[in-house]
């Protein structure tokens, strides 16, 4: 739970002792992911936020018949259908296990509740759901103003464990170009 702590609640964070016990004691749901299995799919309500104790995973979606990568899950970070979580519709997405992954959860609905109780803990989510739209807002510019290069020079800055973690040809769908491209510019930029 140390771990997840220090996800949930980094430095600085205000929630009172009581309100992080409360919310932890809800996590409660342990999940198994094998490689290749699916945590959400496509249509699926995400009714869990999880956290990841081990393995990785990747958000994709698909589109006329390509799937693209939009984001990625390892240890220590949080995943979920994030969209559907909050509005409680059907993904748009899939969330898969590229190895075998080991979670913990809450669900939506413990989540939800813990977060009204308490305005510290309402707050601090609403901080941290700031902090991953303004990384999504630089992702969708980088996307559409940068040329291929700068898009991994940028991605490179900002995520290096991404290439330890992740097979190139998913890092390549996320960058929005193909293994060959991404795998010639590494090469460069190793001479």
């Amino acid at each position: 739970m140390n771990s997840i702590t220090s996800v949930l609640f980094p430095k600085g964070s205000v929630p009172t002792d009581s309100d992080i016990q409360n919310l932890l004691s809800k996590w409660t749901i342990k999940k198994q992911v094998k490689r290749f299995d699916f945590l959400i799919q496509k249509g699926v309500r995400a009714s869990h936020l999880y956290f990841i104790i081990k393995g990785t995973l990747r958000i994709y979606c698909v589109s006329n018949d390509t799937e693209i990568c939009v984001g990625f899950g390892y240890p220590n970070t949080l995943i979920c259908a994030y969209p559907s979580f909050v509005s409680n519709q059907p993904s748009d997405y899939d969330i898969q296990a590229l190895t075998d992954t080991q979670l913990i959860g809450i669900s939506r609905t413990d989540f939800y509740n813990c977060i009204h109780q308490s305005w510290n803990l309402e707050r601090h989510w609403r901080e941290m759901t700031e902090q991953a739209l303004l990384g999504r807002i630089e992702r969708e510019i980088d996307l559409v103003t940068y040329a291929p290069k700068e898009r991994l020079d940028r991605l490179f800055q900002r995520s290096p464990h991404l290439f330890q973690l992740f097979p190139h040809k998913y890092i390549a769908s996320y960058l929005r170009m193909t293994p060959e491209t991404l795998s010639r510019m590494l090469r460069k930029m190793k001479s």
